[in-house]
């Protein structure tokens, strides 16, 4: 069966949830998991799936919106909110996971880095699901550090025997994480104080494994154009590749994770 792709569409919902836990996975990277009896029906099919989540402001509580003709209607001002991955989510416990990457500006990485258990979380969505079906001999994974949650989601959810390779650009040697153990999985760390970038191993990549794969690339909007113009000249079918804007460089905080 060859590749397909499809995408599923969720209902739209807010979601009042509360701090668990925040562990820190690495010094750029937290663990937050958060619950809400709201959880119940949540559902993300795919492994790059968005939700939106909404932070209160400093010393004001999390409002809650209404369902307007124009989608959420807030009662004042509406609060910030950013795009997530959700890493994991526990249907039974109605605990939902998601990874932040850390970083000193903007509201999400503050936010993480101080949040605690009892704080609260607005998450919305995820609209919709991205689905990969089919069969494929081989899938190539190409990320920087705002794509680990969704790399890692698929590795976990490919079956044991298909062939996995990820390129992932991080900071430094301390920002690697291990993966789920998998029969098949190549894992090449870029770390940018040694001066390597997925840019780079864009410039350097000359071929593609043999047979149908399919290509996710999730990044700096430069690296993605450029991944995106590599598989082009390497002949990879636009069909077989899902590619993601995570941020801009111009911009102070990334717009996801």
């Amino acid at each position: 069966m060859p590749i397909t792709t499809r995408r599923v569409r969720h209902e739209i919902r807010f979601r009042r949830t509360t701090v668990v836990s925040n562990t820190r996975l690495t010094p750029g990277m937290a663990r937050i998991v958060v619950e809400s009896p709201d959880l119940k029906g949540f559902v993300s099919l795919g492994f790059d799936d968005h939700v939106k989540l909404f932070f209160p402001r400093p010393g004001q509580d999390l409002p809650i919106p209404t369902s307007g003709e124009r989608g959420l209607e807030w009662p004042g001002e509406k609060p910030e909110m950013r795009d997530f991955t959700p890493r994991a989510f526990d249907a039974e416990a109605g605990r939902l996971t998601l990874d932040f990457v850390l970083h000193d500006e903007g509201t999400a990485g503050p936010w993480a880095s101080q949040a605690k258990p009892g704080d609260l979380l607005g998450v919305g969505g995820p609209r919709g699901s991205f689905l990969v079906e089919g069969e494929t001999d081989w899938h190539l994974l190409i990320g920087d550090a705002t794509a680990l949650p969704a790399i890692a989601r698929r590795i976990e959810e490919l079956p044991s025997g298909t062939r996995i390779e990820a390129i992932i650009e991080v900071a430094n040697n301390d920002e690697i994480q291990p993966f789920a153990d998998h029969d098949d999985l190549t894992v090449l760390w870029l770390c940018r104080d040694r001066g390597q970038t997925l840019g780079g191993y864009l410039d350097g990549l000359k071929d593609l494994p043999e047979g149908e794969g399919f290509v996710f690339v999730a990044a700096e909007a430069g690296d993605v154009s450029k991944a995106r113009a590599r598989m082009e000249a390497l002949g990879h079918p636009g069909e077989n590749l899902k590619a993601s804007n995570y941020w801009r460089r111009e911009t102070a905080e990334a717009t996801a994770h």
